[in-house]
C-alpha cells in the first residue's frame, strides 16, 4: 500500500529500474539487524510472500497466524503482516544471533530494502531510502540482483496488479455503505488470495490471475 512522503526527503533524488546500479549493499549486514527490529506491523505480505513462506516452510497460512504473522487493518482492507515481539519488537523470524532463519523465503519488503518502491501511472519504479539502514558503506549493486526474486518480470507484473487492485477495492469501501459489504471484502480477500492453499504443480502467476479475474469480476463490476 502507499505511503504519503516527500520523495526529496527520504531518496536521493534518484527513480531506478531493474537494471540500474544503486548504492544500497550493505555487504550481508554483517551482525546488523536494526531493520528486522521496531518494525511495529509495516511489514505487509502479498500473496506471493505468503505463497513463498507457506511452501519453503511446508505449513498452512494459519500455522503462520499462530505466531509469526498477524492480520491488521491497512488502508481499510484486512491484511497480514510480519508480527513482532518484545521491546525491541524484533521480527519473530529473527534467529538468537540476530539473523534471518528465513532469508531465502523472505517477504517482497525485505528483498528490497533500502528500497522502496514508487507507484506512478499504474506502474512502478525503485527508490533509495537514504535515512532507514545505518549500515555503512554501502556498495553499489544491480537492483535486480540485489532483489534476488526469480522471473522479476512477472513478479513486478504481479506487484502492479495487487497494489491496483487493492486501491480500487479501498476506493470501493470508502463510497460503500454498511459494515456486511467490509466484513464480505475483507473476508473474500484473505481466503481467495491467502487461506486457499496454491496448486503445487501449477505456476502461482497464472494462478493469481485466475483468482484476480474472479476477485474483479465479483466486487468491481458492481
Amino acid at each position: 500500500m502507499e505511503r504519503e512522503i516527500d520523495m526529496n526527503e527520504v531518496s536521493d533524488g534518484r527513480l531506478y529500474g531493474p537494471r540500474d546500479m544503486v548504492k544500497a549493499d550493505c555487504g550481508g549486514c554483517a551482525g546488523c539487524s536494526q531493520c528486522c527490529e521496531s518494525m511495529g506491523s509495516t511489514i505487509i505480505l502479498d500473496p506471493y510472500d505468503v505463497w513463498r513462506l507457506t511452501r519453503g516452510l511446508g505449513v498452512s497460512f494459519e500455522a503462520l497466524l499462530q505466531d509469526k504473522l498477524e492480520l491488521n487493518l491497512v488502508e481499510g482492507v484486512i491484511l497480514p503482516n510480519m508480527k513482532t515481539s518484545g521491546e525491541q519488537e524484533r521480527c519473530g523470524f529473527l534467529n538468537e544471533e540476530g539473523r534471518c532463519s528465513i532469508h531465502g523465503l523472505r517477504p517482497g519488503f525485505c528483498r528490497i530494502f533500502p528500497l522502496g518502491r514508487f507507484y506512478e501511472n499504474h506502474s512502478f519504479q525503485y527508490f533509495l531510502q537514504v535515512h532507514e539502514c545505518p549500515k555503512e558503506p554501502k556498495l553499489k549493486v544491480k537492483v535486480q540482483k540485489w532483489i534476488d526474486t526469480p522471473d522479476l518480470k512477472r513478479n513486478e507484473k504481479f506487484i502492479i496488479d495487487w497494489h491496483y487492485f487493492l486501491k480500487e477495492i479501498t476506493a470501493r469501501l470508502e463510497a460503500a455503505d454498511g459494515e456486511n459489504y467490509q466484513k464480505q471484502v475483507d473476508l473474500y480477500i484473505l481466503k481467495s488470495f491467502y487461506q486457499k492453499p496454491w496448486e503445487k504443480d501449477r505456476d502461482f502467476y497464472e494462478q493469481f490471475e485466475e483468482r484476480l479475474g474472479e476477485a474483479r469480476s465479483l466486487f468491481l463490476a458492481l
